[in-house]
């Protein structure tokens, strides 16, 4: 397991705060999905109150994960995994889609939504594997603060 020898500043326990709400958004996306593979889907699916819902956390998750990016190259934060994962255009399409997320279009289907979900696997996974390395790094900034107390 790597270890990070990046020390616990305000400003990380800063960034953490966009990590918890952005994976917060992730935990309620989650359960909509779940609570969705066991009901049958008729008629538009996106006017649904499910198909809001999926969409709505998907989007929040979508959007807070972006910022969580942007503090990490504002603190000039490295890490091997997550800077790897970074490399990736994904992240082109999330600063686009939360865009898209955050500030008002008229059309409901705004191209800053429809271009990241044309990419939906690959974006999917790779949004989890990058919350997955968020929360590797947090932990062990967190247990070398506790082993140097």
């Amino acid at each position: 397991m790597p270890q990070t020898s990046q020390k616990l500043t305000p400003e990380i326990i800063t960034l953490h705060r966009y990590f918890i709400w952005a994976d917060r958004m992730k935990v309620h996306f989650d359960t909509v999905l779940k609570n969705l593979s066991s009901r049958p889907k008729d008629g538009n699916f996106l006017t649904k109150k499910e198909g809001i819902e999926t969409f709505m956390y998907m989007s929040l998750w979508y959007g807070m994960l972006y910022v969580l990016i942007e503090g990490w190259f504002k603190l000039d934060l490295h890490d091997e995994k997550i800077d790897f994962l970074l490399q990736s255009e994904n992240v082109k399409l999330l600063k686009t889609y939360r865009h898209g997320v955050f500030h008002f279009h008229k059309e409901y289907y705004d191209q800053k939504f429809l271009k990241l979900m044309g990419d939906g696997q690959d974006i999917a996974n790779w949004s989890r594997d990058l919350r997955d390395e968020f929360s590797r790094w947090f932990i062990d900034i967190h247990r070398n603060e506790s082993k140097n107390r």
